[in-house]
């Protein structure tokens, strides 16, 4: 027994190179996203000598990358999902993975006296990932509000209580008009108070955003009579949609989406 130990103490080569245990993967990847968790473990895998199974990292990780975020901006405004669910959903995808194809190529170089990477280490690229992460979404949310003209808007008053509507630039001064002369018809648009609507034309419905009171999120009768506006706004407009949003404070603070 003693020959067997000795034998592994001289002949086997301790690995000098550094690996992300499993947990460190779970914990990256909740905080960095799915480009972290690639990058772990594509780290791993070069350290085990799998130069094949890096260059399929990158290419899940990339293409489930553009899969998460074209799911993330296809869910509807009105659709409310907790924000931690993509990150628990990712982090089990990369758990899984690492579990499936690397767990006993990490158990196997921790047993022969390989080291793991710091925690500090860890946290520090994973803050990179979510900066980098960030940064896509933002700049996919911004090319997105460009397209659809929701970046670059102008504004027109009427009546005599300069009731406003702003509107994109995928908008004519025209339609704005005929927006405003049906709110007009259907009293909207009063002497009393003024209003405040943002217009948008997304394919071939006019999205109006009305700004209202934060009690419109349970005041019910209020509700109904925006049901009833909206119904009746619709007859002016046989070929568009007419969609309301009642917003609060900001136009992305959708409390109630009328159609």
């Amino acid at each position: 027994m003693e020959e067997i130990v000795l034998e592994k103490s001289v002949f086997e080569e301790v690995p000098t190179e550094k690996i992300y245990s499993e947990k460190a993967i779970r914990v990256g990847t909740f905080l960095g996203g799915p480009i972290v968790a690639g990058y772990f473990i594509a780290e791993n895998f070069k350290v085990f000598g799998d130069f094949d199974k890096v260059k399929r990292t990158w290419i899940i990780t990339i293409l489930a990358t553009i899969l998460i975020f074209g799911l993330i901006f296809m869910i509807p405004e009105d659709v409310k999902i907790p924000n931690v669910i993509f990150p628990v959903i990712y982090m089990g995808i990369a758990a899984y993975f690492t579990k499936k194809y690397q767990e006993i190529n990490i158990a196997k170089h921790i047993e022969n006296g390989g080291e793991e990477y710091n925690w500090w280490r860890t946290i520090g690229i994973s803050l990179i990932g979510c900066i980098v992460t960030l940064g896509a979404l933002f700049g996919i949310a911004f090319a997105n509000e460009a397209a659809n003209g929701r970046l670059t808007e102008s504004t027109k008053t009427y009546g005599s209580m300069n009731h406003e509507i702003a509107y994109q630039s995928n908008i004519n001064e025209n339609e704005a008009d005929k927006i405003a002369e049906a709110f007009e018809k259907t009293t909207f648009f009063d002497d009393a108070i003024t209003k405040y609507v943002y217009l948008e034309k997304i394919n071939n419905n006019y999205e109006i955003s009305i700004s209202c009171n934060e009690s419109i999120k349970n005041d019910r009768a209020a509700t109904q009579t925006f049901v009833y506006l909206r119904n009746d706004m619709q007859k002016f407009f046989p070929d568009n949609k007419i969609i309301f949003k009642l917003v609060v404070n900001e136009l992305d603070n959708v409390v109630k989406r009328i159609e």
